[in-house]
């Protein structure tokens, strides 16, 4: 994954948001993580990328897939266990991002 930075303290004095562009490559897929306190606005430009949570609801866990297109909007919340992924075998996925933090945190996790 390449991440390129539009709006962010470094580049244009911002302090409480940050804003750029993801580009996922064909099939991959991003470790489990979350963004520690940063709340994650996602924008899809391009591509079929997926995200994929954890659901802890009747006391069992399981995963829910968000399967998007160009022009879906996703809001992943603070500390919400996700990975993302690009299942297409030749197409990039590409997506804005709006984050509330300025350094990209990101906090790998042995499994959602």
């Amino acid at each position: 994954m390449q991440r390129f930075a539009a709006i962010s303290g470094h580049r244009v004095g911002s302090e409480r948001i940050w804003m750029g562009q993801t580009h996922v490559a064909p099939a991959t897929a991003s470790a489990n993580h979350h963004h520690g306190e940063s709340e994650t606005a996602i924008y899809v430009v391009q591509g079929h990328p997926e995200f994929v949570f954890a659901d802890d609801t009747d006391g069992h866990r399981e995963e829910v897939r968000l399967r998007t297109a160009p022009g879906d909007y996703v809001f992943v919340p603070p500390y919400v266990p996700h990975r993302e992924e690009n299942p297409s075998p030749d197409e990039e996925a590409v997506v804005v991002i709006a984050r509330s933090t300025q350094e990209p945190v990101v906090i790998n996790l042995p499994s959602l």
